[in-house]
């Protein structure tokens, strides 16, 4: 092929492939598009997988779209598809870019709705399929626990300014407190003698 042939950028299913990208990997950045089958699609309509996607003529492009949107018309099996019996359709089908990422939400919602344990856990931000959850997945926020808020005690920032001198320790000087000023005895007092 010549370079006049060549093109910068490809839209392939909706989305902007840079043309100096191998086959294969170009294809793979298609969401909804893995590697293994990219391959197999490539090798049923015998592409060579190593050649760069730019140099791709339109009929080839084509070919490639309707291999995408229909596996089945160039012999893929069934078990390489996406979406296979579908809860609406009953069909097998393969589902691409923003198609999967609806899909998916429909389906997340619908278990909500339905009030099924996967949508319970789907509720609640955690795990769905079966993970452990003792001591990975600590990155969200903490459920069930009641955050505290602090007051101000004495000798805080909020305390008046006799108590915050004190500090809740020895009194300050020239300052007499009721056990200064009551009369020690140095003899222990004894349960019988009365005064």
């Amino acid at each position: 092929m010549s370079i006049s042939e060549y093109r910068h950028i490809l839209r392939i299913a909706g989305k902007d492939i840079e043309g100096s990208k191998k086959m294969i990997i170009a294809l793979s950045h298609i969401k909804g598009l893995g590697y293994n089958l990219s391959q197999v699609i490539l090798q049923s309509l015998n592409i060579n997988s190593n050649m760069r996607i730019g140099f791709l003529t339109e009929k080839e492009v084509s070919d490639i779209e309707a291999a995408i949107k229909n596996p089945s018309l160039i012999g893929i099996p069934n078990w390489y598809l996406n979406r296979r019996k579908d809860s609406d359709t009953g069909t097998d089908k393969h589902l691409l870019t923003s198609d999967l990422d609806f899909t998916i939400s429909n389906d997340i919602e619908r278990e909500k709705t339905v009030y099924s344990w996967r949508g319970y856990r789907h509720m609640f931000g955690l795990r769905v399929r079966g993970q452990c959850t003792r001591t990975t997945g600590r990155k969200g926020g903490a459920v069930g626990v009641k955050k505290v808020t602090l007051r101000p005690t004495a000798g805080g920032p909020g305390a008046p300014a006799e108590a915050k001198e004190g500090g809740g320790g020895a009194p300050a000087a020239g300052t007499a407190t009721p056990e200064a000023s009551a009369p020690k005895s140095s003899a222990p007092k004894s349960p019988e003698t009365k005064e």
